[in-house]
């Protein structure tokens, strides 16, 4: 894809595996900004030199030479693009109430799915013992956000209004990481089957052809960091 010569890239602090800053590569690759990535290993986030730039300790994080900002939090960080990048309104509105709604639904992306979808793949696949309570919970709230989509889009295509937008593109990499952690249970097929609306726009978004070549590069991320 064509990226703005006239831009310096952007740094975009990530791990392999950690959906957060894949989300934030896809809106980067939509709008055409340049960045490059930095992989992290997790042990290296809650320590100097990258707690100077996320006190946190968490990715994704990014530096700007643009502008000369350094931002954190995944949501803010696709806020901060949204208004600096797209000034023709690509992937938002700027009518009321379409603008807000989009943000209401990125606010639920960070909020809802998210930590109940990470909550999911931890006590599932790596947490030190196993929890039948914690991940039946974390389970039940995957298939309510799931719920919640489907609902949403019936009779729509997407998310706000009759565009895809930086809301519907926020949900695909957490879609996409834990339908392969788990693809027995929520691989796309067995999600058509209860979830048809929702399984219909995740395969409209993921196909678009910024977001596809993301979650390529994050499966080769993925492949190489474990070999």
């Amino acid at each position: 894809m064509t990226q703005n010569k006239d831009l310096k890239p952007i740094t975009l602090y990530s791990h392999a595996a950690g959906p957060n800053p894949w989300k934030v590569a896809m809106i980067l690759a939509e709008l055409n900004v340049p960045y490059k990535p930095e992989f992290l290993n997790f042990q290296d986030l809650k320590k100097e030199p990258y707690e100077t730039i996320c006190i946190n300790g968490r990715v994704p994080a990014i530096q700007d030479p643009n502008t000369d900002v350094t931002l954190w939090e995944s949501g803010a960080i696709v806020e901060y693009l949204i208004e600096t990048y797209d000034k023709e309104g690509k992937l938002t509105y700027d009518t009321v109430p379409e603008r807000f709604q989009v943000k209401q639904w990125l606010f639920f992306q960070a909020t809802g799915q998210g930590p109940y979808f990470g909550q999911a793949i931890w006590f599932g696949k790596y947490h030190h013992e196993k929890l039948p309570s914690a991940q039946q919970r974390y389970m039940d709230q995957v298939l309510r956000v799931y719920d919640v989509l489907n609902r949403a889009l019936e009779g729509k295509e997407y998310l706000v209004g009759d565009k895809c937008t930086y809301a519907d593109i926020s949900f695909i990499a957490w879609d996409h990481r834990i339908q392969v952690v788990f693809k027995d249970d929520f691989g796309i097929e067995e999600l058509e089957k209860k979830y048809p609306n929702y399984a219909r726009w995740h395969k409209v978004v993921a196909a678009r052809k910024a977001v596809k070549e993301v979650l390529e590069d994050n499966d080769r991320a993925v492949a190489a960091n474990q070999n």
